[in-house]
């Protein structure tokens, strides 16, 4: 009989889900809950101490020069950690920072170091507990990629960026929330998108922490928050190949330039991430 109510609640869910998506509202997750039993720990982050630099470098910003990134520029050690968190703020700097000018600044990191700690993983759980940062036109994402999302094959087996949240409603009638989304095929005019699903994370996720996570086998990404099903899917054919984990916030806008505010100071943000934990199923472990 349980059998039975869960096939009917998973049918009715999968509606309300169609709804959602096609008007293009959040919607509050409510699918099945995270089944830990299946899995064992292979990555552990919990920022105690200094940040690693042998495991955290500079997503796609290189030493202590600074790169734009959209509206802002990143520059990997404006990153630090503080009383057992992640810290990654956002700040404007009216002398500039890291070789460039006036502007926004702040900071995205990745598991993908030069270091024999580099990591990578194929298949698993990833998840992330944060709290996200206060302020519109500003965004932090907790997301998996690798060089093959570059590939125009028309599919993302062989990499595909898996935006396993990314926090940009901040000022939106809907702000509570976070989206998912998927990548693949450059970013040019061959890319393709699985387009972004919201959801709610029932508290305030600007002054609370929230766990978001996502499940990928070789079959489909599964993604949660708080341990609860948000959707599922197979779009793109799902990636076989192994992704690194990246952190990061940015702004919108372009050459450093953010799109809807003045390039002036104003109030900072903080992204604060209190561990991200990698998990594998354990039959794919080898003894």
């Amino acid at each position: 009989m349980t059998a039975v109510f869960s096939k009917i609640g998973a049918f009715f869910y999968s509606i309300l889900l169609f709804i959602c998506f096609t008007l293009d509202i959040p919607c509050y997750p409510m699918g099945e809950k995270l089944d830990m039993d299946k899995f064992t720990i292979t990555f552990e982050e919990e920022f105690e101490g200094e940040l690693d630099r042998n495991v955290w470098s500079g997503h796609y910003q290189y030493g202590q020069t600074s790169e734009a990134r959209k509206g802002s520029y990143w520059n990997q050690y404006l990153a630090y950690t503080e009383k057992g968190n992640l810290v990654i703020p956002v700040k404007y700097f009216a002398d500039g920072y890291g070789g460039k000018g006036a502007g926004w600044y702040t900071a995205g990191i990745d598991t993908d170091t030069d270091s024999k700690n580099s990591f990578s993983q194929k298949f698993g759980y990833f998840e992330c507990r944060c709290i996200l940062p206060k302020g519109a036109d500003i965004w932090s994402a907790f997301w998996l990629m690798n060089d093959g999302v570059y590939n125009e094959d028309c599919n993302g087996k062989d990499g595909t960026e898996i935006d396993i949240f990314e926090s940009d409603k901040y000022g939106d009638f809907f702000e509570n929330c976070v989206t998912s989304n998927l990548h693949f095929d450059n970013y040019g005019e061959a890319h393709q998108k699985l387009g972004a699903k919201a959801f709610f994370t029932g508290n305030n996720p600007y002054e609370e922490f929230n766990t978001y996570g996502l499940e990928w086998n070789e079959n489909e990404y599964i993604f949660y928050i708080n341990g609860v099903e948000t959707f599922r899917t197979d779009f793109g054919g799902v990636s076989q190949n192994e992704e690194y984990v990246i952190l990061s916030v940015e702004m919108r806008g372009e050459n450093g330039i953010p799109s809807e505010r003045e390039n002036t100071p104003g109030e900072e943000a903080e992204f604060i991430v209190d561990y991200v934990k990698v998990y594998q199923y354990k039959n794919l472990i080898s003894d």
